[in-house]
């Protein structure tokens, strides 16, 4: 039996983010009999008891709300537990995936005992962390160490993106940790007409199909939502922009409505963050174009969902969304008109446009990111590591 312990989502089948979305994905398709797999759960109640889901054994991990350090706490905890786990109950073939950089220099004592007990250790760091500019300058320099000594006390790296496993092998080559690129999956799914439930949440922000563009991503400055918004209010176009997001009216938020005076704007629609995934799906394949503004991290699970289903799709140019995208997509920069001109170029697409542009978004996924491509990517790489 090979045991699979996933730490660092919230949990399995929970719906959250990318790791979340990552982690059900996998399991779910995974299908083998001899593979068994633990997924430690974040949970804010006390008394929690583990549960066994579809087989996956989750361990229910309390820590209180304490802000961005609530992931770390419940990292480190996790780590811990299942290193006594592992040695009290005998466990063989065992590897502990985790999932971004946050036990930072207290792993490089736990991954030795680790190794010691045969566990082999994979560590994905995600995107770069520290690049992200919600986070002030002394929690970057947290994310730089704790990348540092996590990827340097581990078996292997498994990177989402080609670039950041370029990042990977440039930065820390002297600590000859063997890297490999495994993005996200996404599925590709003929969808059917407007459901019940997709009808009643248009009408309630009067939105009507192929009269709106689509964000979909976390509230944070580096997914370019002033940007984005700036450039759309100075578009030629009448459609809205439908924003789905967790929007919160914080030191952001304020600033983004100064930087832009989006509420004079009747166009512009936040709608809150969706955990429907039917009437998210079609939400995507009923909009003029999505527009992926994500400037940090890796391959993006939205974006790999957009281009599965939505045809015309705009993406911030920057390296992790242009090796996804290709030729499938249009691109915008940081540069005053970029967006203004793609959206003004989208708004006289005809029909074969939409076909060709779709045709070549649902390829990209066909040949590189279905999750039948993903999971036999990891089966083949746990296999090596406990030959």
């Amino acid at each position: 039996m090979k045991n699979i312990i996933i730490i660092g989502a919230r949990g399995y089948e929970s719906k959250y983010g990318g790791w979340e979305t990552f982690v059900t994905n996998l399991i779910n398709n995974y299908n083998d009999k001899e593979t068994r797999f633990f997924v430690p759960e974040l949970t804010h109640e006390k008394g929690k008891k583990e549960e066994v889901r579809n087989g996956v054994i989750c361990k229910q991990i309390y820590v209180p709300k304490q802000g961005f350090v609530t992931m770390f706490t419940f990292t480190i905890i996790a780590t811990l537990y299942y290193k006594k786990y592992i040695k009290k109950e005998k466990l063989n073939n065992v590897i502990m995936y985790i999932l971004g950089c946050r036990v930072g220099p207290l792993f490089t004592l736990i991954h030795k005992s680790l190794n010691k007990m045969g566990v082999k250790i994979i560590i994905n760091p995600d995107g770069l962390e520290w690049k992200r500019e919600k986070w002030a300058w002394w929690i970057k320099q947290c994310f730089k160490i704790s990348e540092r000594t996590m990827i340097k006390s581990s078996n292997y790296v498994v990177c989402d993106s080609k670039s950041i496993e370029e990042y990977v092998k440039d930065k820390y080559k002297k600590y000859n940790v063997p890297t490999t690129f495994i993005p996200y999956g996404a599925y590709l799914n003929d969808l059917k007409d407007i459901d019940k439930n997709t009808k009643e949440f248009m009408e309630k922000y009067d939105i009507k199909p192929r009269e709106y563009y689509l964000i979909v991503g976390r509230f944070v400055p580096e997914n370019n939502y002033g940007l984005i918004i700036r450039e759309f209010m100075k578009s030629n176009t009448e459609k809205d922009l439908v924003i789905v997001t967790n929007v919160e009216k914080n030191k952001f938020y304020k600033k983004l409505l100064k930087l832009t005076n989006f509420d004079k704007d009747k166009r512009i629609k936040f709608v809150g963050s969706i955990y429907d995934d039917e009437i998210l799906r079609r939400l995507r394949k009923n909009a003029k174009a999505y527009i992926h503004g994500h400037s940090a991290g890796g391959t993006n699970p939205s974006l790999l969902e957009a281009l599965s289903i939505t045809d015309i799709n705009i993406l911030y140019d920057v390296s992790y969304n242009k090796e996804v995208g290709e030729e499938s997509t249009l691109y915008f920069s940081k540069e005053e008109g970029s967006l203004v001109e793609v959206i003004n170029k989208v708004e006289n697409f005809k029909t074969k446009d939409y076909a060709n542009y779709g045709d070549l978004a649902k390829k990209r996924i066909k040949e590189d990111y279905t999750w039948d491509i993903i999971v036999n990517k990891y089966k083949k790489l746990f296999d090596k590591l406990l030959k």
